[in-house]
């Protein structure tokens, strides 16, 4: 099972801000709790593990994730990951584009292209819901992207406030580093697997 998709998310803050923010591992890790590294074999490779719970079961996914490509001058990374289930009975994948677009000085756009497949007992999951419950779980973690965005922003105001007056800044965005493409992917794909369960559930 496939799916694909294109959104664009308004953000509150600069093209500046939020590329820091996407490349930043504290900072998209915390826009999408669950997920966790267990080994950063080098710079653009990453290892890590998600807990599902279905009801009253649990399961846990182990990953693997490619960063392919990182433009500074675009502000645009590229992630391919993959992952299975301890038991093997459930596969997923996913091609994943983000760029930031600059809007003015204090807005700017994320834009994300994927393209997500699931396999064994997670894609009996899916159905006919499987696009409508991935476009609600890329919602959910825009909207506390953008408040990290909008966090850092003001943090970056202040600094300069401060600055202009004579005043040492006590906060400041956080360097760029290495983009934590295991927790966006698979947060995204545990929570869509999530919401499928509850709905069938229902």
């Amino acid at each position: 099972m496939k799916v694909q998709l294109e959104k664009t998310f308004p953000m509150p803050g600069s093209a500046d801000t939020a590329w820091a923010l996407l490349q930043d591992i504290e900072g998209v890790a915390g826009c999408m709790p669950g997920a966790k590294i267990t080994e950063r074999i080098d710079a653009q490779h990453y290892k890590g593990t998600v807990a599902v719970k279905f009801g009253p079961a649990n399961m846990t996914f182990r990953g693997e994730v490619e960063v392919t490509a990182l433009d500074s001058a675009s502000k645009t990374v590229r992630l391919l990951g993959k992952g299975t289930d301890t038991t093997g009975s459930s596969g997923a994948s996913m091609d994943l584009t983000a760029r930031v677009d600059a809007i003015d000085a204090a807005a700017c756009n994320l834009v994300g292209t994927s393209e997500v497949s699931m396999s064994g007992k997670a894609a009996s999951f899916g159905g006919r819901m499987m696009g409508s419950v991935a476009d609600q779980v890329m919602k959910q973690f825009a909207d506390n992207f953008a408040a990290q965005v909008q966090a850092l922003q003001a943090q970056a105001a202040t600094g300069a406030a401060q600055s202009s007056a004579g005043t040492k800044a006590t906060a400041a965005a956080p360097a760029a580093a290495q983009l934590n493409g295991l927790a966006l992917i698979w947060a995204v794909i545990k929570d869509w697997l999530r919401s499928l369960f509850a709905t069938r559930k229902a």
